[in-house]
């Protein structure tokens, strides 16, 4: 499909802990969060929602770039308002992301501020 990325770059995704991800055109360098497959699809959610999050950032120019492995893949960010998705992302962070010190992070995730922030990234 066009708006779906290829399965070895999902599978690379659904293992990889942090992805590397550029929002906007504007260079400047990578960051890394945390990003979760649900129904063969790519999904982030921000933590912060501060003004210069990369989050905010996709609101105002939803183009950016992500890295999986050597390979750096643009992107367009979508917003997700389905409550079945967002459920499904919730049940992904969950499962792959199991470690004590990540327990905080994936409740804080299913804070309703934060659900919110769900977005899906499609390959250009």
């Amino acid at each position: 499909m066009r708006n779906r990325f290829e399965p070895e770059v999902v599978d690379a995704l659904r293992t990889a802990k942090i992805l590397g991800l550029r929002a906007g055109t504007q260079p400047h360098r990578f960051i890394g969060i945390w990003v979760v497959v649900a129904e063969g699809r790519v999904f982030v959610r921000s933590w912060s929602l501060k003004p210069r999050s990369w989050w905010r950032t996709f609101l105002e120019e939803p183009r950016g770039a992500i890295q999986v492995g050597t390979r750096e893949l643009p992107v367009r960010a979508v917003r997700t308002r389905s409550e079945r998705l967002k459920r499904a992302v919730d049940e992904a962070y969950a499962a792959k992301y199991t470690t004590p010190g990540a327990l905080q992070y994936v409740k804080g995730f299913r804070a309703k501020r934060r659900r919110d922030t769900t977005t899906e990234l499609v390959p250009l």
